[in-house]
C-alpha cells in the first residue's frame, strides 16, 4: 500500500510512524520547498511536490491530510472523489456547508474517510473508556475535558496573534476536537447546543475558551481549550466522567503519571457498602512487540486503524459524521462567542 502525506510539520511525524507500522510513503507534499526537501531526504523514494493536486493521480491508496488546520475539507473531498482513502487531521471542516459537502463526498466514494483525532485513543482515554463501558460508574451524567497549553504571554501572542498563521486565522473556539471528540466517543452521543465563554483578557481573541455543550442523551459536557498557566508538561489533556455511582478522571500530573486514571465508586452504590478508589496505570502499547512512547499511542492507533480500513475494508475508527459533528461545535461556538455567550444550536449531522 502506498500513501501520500500533505503537510509536513505534523505530517512528517505521522509519515515516520506510518512507515514503522508498514505503510509505504509514496508521496509527500508541502508548499514550503525547504520543508519538502528535508522530508524528501528522509523519504528519498517518495514523489515530492509543492502542489497537493499533483497527488490526485499519483496512484496512491491513501492520503494523510495534515496541512493547515482549517484547510482540510477541500483536499479530502478531492481525494475521496478519486477513490483515495483519506485520513484527515484536526478539524474536518470550517463551516456547516463544508461539513455537509464532506459527508456527501465520503458517502458516495468507494474509499473511506477517517478522522485522525489521536486524543480519542491516548492511554488515559483508553482507561476512562474501559471504566465507562464496564458500567461501574453507573449512568453517565456529566463529562469534561481540557486541552490546555501553559505558555508565556509572549509565546501565546506569537501563536494566536499572527494573522498569517492558521492559529491567528481561526476562531478561538475552533480548535476543540481534542476535547470534544473524546467526550463524544465516551458517551456515544451527538452535540446539540453550545455556549462559549472567553477566559481571561484578549478582546475578540481570548487565549482560552470554555464550551458548555448539551449532548443528545442529556449529558452535560464541559470542554476547555487554549492557553492557560499551570498545566502539566506532558500532553495537556485531562478527561473526567461523572456517573450516578462514581467518577473516573485522568490524573493531573507531570510525566508518565499524567496518563493514569483515578477511579472512585461510592459505597452506597455497592452491594457491600464499601467505597473503592484506586489509580489505574495503562498497559503498554506495543508495536513490533516493543512498548512505544505514551504520547505516540494515539497517533499509532489512528494509523493502524487507517491501514485496516485500506487493507481490509475495516470501518474507520472515527468516520465522517462524528468528525464533522465535533468540528461544528467549534463553528457554532464561534457564533455563541460573538453573540455574548448565548446558546447556539449545532447542526445535526447524525443521519
Amino acid at each position: 500500500m502506498s500513501i501520500g502525506i500533505v503537510g509536513l510539520l505534523r505530517g512528517l511525524y505521522m509519515a515516520e510512524w506510518a512507515a514503522r507500522i508498514g505503510l509505504e510513503v509514496g508521496a509527500i507534499c508541502d508548499r514550503d520547498p525547504e520543508r519538502l526537501a528535508a522530508a524528501h531526504a528522509k523519504f528519498p523514494s517518495a514523489r515530492a511536490s509543492v502542489d497537493w493536486a499533483e497527488l490526485l493521480d499519483a496512484g496512491l491508496d491513501g492520503v494523510i491530510i495534515a496541512n493547515d488546520f482549517d484547510a482540510h475539507a477541500e483536499l479530502a473531498i478531492a481525494f475521496l472523489d478519486r477513490g483515495v482513502h483519506v485520513l484527515s487531521e484536526a478539524a474536518a471542516c470550517a463551516s456547516e456547508e463544508e461539513g455537509r459537502e464532506l459527508i456527501a463526498a465520503a458517502e458516495r466514494s468507494r474509499a473511506t474517510y477517517s478522522f485522525a483525532e489521536n486524543y480519542v485513543f491516548h492511554p488515559h482515554m483508553r482507561l476512562v473508556r474501559e471504566s465507562v463501558e464496564s458500567g461501574e460508574l453507573g449512568t453517565v451524567v456529566s463529562v469534561e475535558a481540557d486541552y490546555l497549553h501553559s505558555l508565556s504571554p509572549q509565546d501565546t501572542a506569537g501563536l494566536i496573534g499572527d494573522p498569517a498563521h492558521w492559529r491567528g486565522r481561526i476562531a478561538p473556539t475552533a480548535y476543540c476536537t481534542h476535547t470534544v471528540s473524546p467526550l463524544l466517543n465516551l458517551t456515544g452521543a451527538w452535540p446539540v447546543e453550545v455556549s462559549a465563554f472567553p477566559v481571561g483578557p484578549g478582546g475578540d481573541r481570548p487565549a482560552a475558551v470554555v464550551l458548555v455543550i448539551r449532548l443528545s442523551d442529556g449529558t452535560l459536557a464541559l470542554a476547555r481549550h487554549g492557553f492557560l498557566a499551570g498545566e502539566a508538561d506532558s500532553h495537556w489533556s485531562w478527561v473526567s466522567v461523572r456517573g450516578a455511582n462514581g467518577l473516573a478522571e485522568s490524573v493531573r500530573a507531570s510525566g508518565d503519571s499524567a496518563w493514569s486514571v483515578r477511579v472512585r465508586t461510592e459505597g452506597w452504590a455497592q452491594p457491600d457498602g464499601q467505597t473503592r478508589e484506586e489509580v489505574r496505570v495503562p498497559a503498554a502499547y506495543l508495536v513490533g512487540g516493543e512498548p512505544v512512547d505514551r504520547m505516540a499511542e494515539g497517533t499509532i492507533a489512528v494509523l493502524e486503524g487507517f491501514r485496516a480500513a485500506i487493507e481490509h475494508g475495516a470501518a474507520p475508527l472515527i468516520p465522517v459524521r462524528p468528525a464533522v459533528a465535533a468540528s461544528l461545535v467549534g463553528v457554532a461556538g464561534a457564533q455563541s462567542l460573538a453573540d455574548g455567550s448565548g446558546p447556539v444550536l449545532i447542526p445535526d449531522v447524525s443521519a
